[in-house]
Parts: structure tokens; sequence; C-alpha cells
């Protein structure tokens, strides 16, 4: 098999990096099949993909006709046989729960034909964690997004299972989506630039959490600093405060330790609000227009 070979990619959650992945692969020619539970949750992503679009073509990255070349190679299933059958490159982005990817990955692996190649988008696990559960471990690795609006680094870290082939295949498939990969050497819990960014988010929740100071003035000195246009809770917002509470308690669990539990404790009443950021327009901030937006907030 060679890159190709690889003409139609699976999508598997379609939650906002499902939807950048899928569409990006989209704009690069690739037919796209894109897999959720909900048919609720396909038709939010299709529209939250419309606005995607619109902000490429407004950035001058994608022109109208090639918008809409793409979403004619995009397709929306509930039913994962059909989802599964034909796919030759699967890009999983389900919940931080290493058992739920073992199980969702199990079941695919009776669908999907033998060739296809396995990857996991998971922000903060490893893939050995359920590397075995895929059926197809030597054809399985991590291959981890960041947000595709602003950048084009991706993360490819195979476990001691996946073989030489495979991580050349995603590498060669990286840039055919016109992304630049950093190769890891070894599995690392946060890939390269997300085990740095945990940690300053554990900080900033940190010091929300024991009350030190607000959200705004946590992003405030962040951003005042270090001359960003967000802070950390800015960037929580951003990637999805459910998708960052999820790993934080997660590890909370795991570590048992008092202030990480703290942490979680702090992010869950707006994830029980459903107040999950940019995505739902409400999160630390309002949205579309966050107060760290304007010109005076740090000033």
């Amino acid at each position: 098999m060679t890159i190709n070979h690889i003409q139609t990619v699976l999508i598997i959650g379609s939650g906002t990096m499902g939807q950048q992945i899928g569409f990006q692969c989209a704009i690069s020619g690739f037919d796209v099949t894109m897999y959720d539970i909900s048919k609720d949750a396909l038709e939010k992503a299709l529209e939250r993909m419309g606005k995607l679009s619109k902000h490429l073509i407004r950035a001058g990255q994608l022109t109208e006709d090639g918008a809409a070349a793409a979403f004619k190679r995009i397709r929306t299933t509930t039913d994962a046989q059909t989802a599964g059958e034909k796919a030759d490159f699967v890009s999983e982005s389900v919940p931080e729960d290493p058992k739920l990817k073992g199980r969702v990955f199990a079941q695919f692996n009776e669908i999907c034909p033998p060739h296809a190649i396995f990857t996991t988008n998971t922000s903060s696990l490893i893939p050995s964690m359920f590397a075995e559960a895929t059926g197809r471990p030597d054809r399985f690795a991590a291959f981890h997004f960041h947000d595709t609006r602003v950048t084009k680094i991706v993360d490819i870290m195979p476990h001691p299972g996946t073989s030489p082939e495979t991580v050349a295949m995603i590498k060669d498939f990286a840039g055919r989506i016109g992304q630049v990969p950093i190769m890891l050497k070894k599995e690392n819990f946060g890939y390269v630039f997300n085990a740095m960014l945990m940690e300053l988010f554990k900080a900033a929740q940190t010091l929300a959490a024991n009350d030190v100071a607000s959200v705004e003035d946590i992003d405030r000195a962040w951003m005042g600093v270090m001359h960003t246009l967000m802070g950390p809770f800015g960037i929580m917002d951003s990637i999805g405060i459910d998708t960052v509470w999820k790993i934080t308690d997660y590890w909370a669990k795991i570590v048992k330790n008092p202030q990480q539990i703290a942490n979680a404790a702090f992010m869950k009443p707006y994830v029980d609000r459903g107040d999950l950021g940019e995505k739902t327009g409400r999160g630390f901030y309002e949205y579309p227009h966050p107060v760290y937006g304007k010109p005076d907030f740090v000033a």
C-alpha cells in the first residue's frame, strides 16, 4: 500500500477537531466520511464546517470553488458499517477515555478493510494504552492535530508496535493535506506542544481554583507579558472547556492529587451549564466578541 491508495478518510467523532480534520482532508482532495452516533451532532458539524470554510476564504486560504468542491466530497452517517466499509485511513476524535477509544476502534476493526490505517487524535493519552484493542496495532499510531485555523503543525507518535511503514505512510499523508509533522521518537503524554500547554493550563486553573486572581486577570497577566492574542483561559475556550475538563478530571483521578481534583471541580460547573467555550458562544468568555479581544483588555 502506498499513499496513492488512500482515497477515503473516515473521521470518527464530529466534534471540533473531527470537523477541522475532516474539512482539511476534503479540501486536500480526499473523500471524507464523518461518523458520529448523533445525527444532531453531524448536522451541527456541517454547519460549523461551513463557518470554517468562510473563515478560510476570508483569510485567502481557500476559494469559493474549492470550498464547494470540498463539501461535495464530505458525507455524514450514523451507521458504522456504511462509515467504515470503504475507509483507507481513519482519524478518531472521541472523548479522552482509553476504554472508550479501544471499544470504538475494536468495532471499526471488524468493519474497515484490512489495509486501513488507524490513527487517534488523542490530546493527552498515548496510543499503547489501547493499541491492542484496535485489532491492528502495527497499523496504528497517534496523529494529533492542533487548531487548523491557525497552525499546520501535527504530531505523529507511534507506539512500540507501530510498523515503520505505517509511520512513513502517516507522514506522507500529513504532507498531502498540507500539514507539518512533528515526529516523536517515543511515546510521551501530551506530545510536544501539548505537554507544555497542559502545564500552563494546570497553573492557570490552580490560580483560579484557589481564588488567587480572576480568570480575566490571569489571562491579562499572560497576554501582557508574553504579548499573545489570548491567555490560557481563552485558549481553553477555543479548545472546548468540556475537552479540557475531561483531560483534567481524568488525570486528577489517576494521580489523586488534591489540587488537580480541585482544578477539575473548578471547571465542572461550566460543563454542567453547557458553557463550553467558543463553540457554544459562552465559556470563560462570551463569543463571538470576547473581552480579551478588545484593544484595552491588557492596557
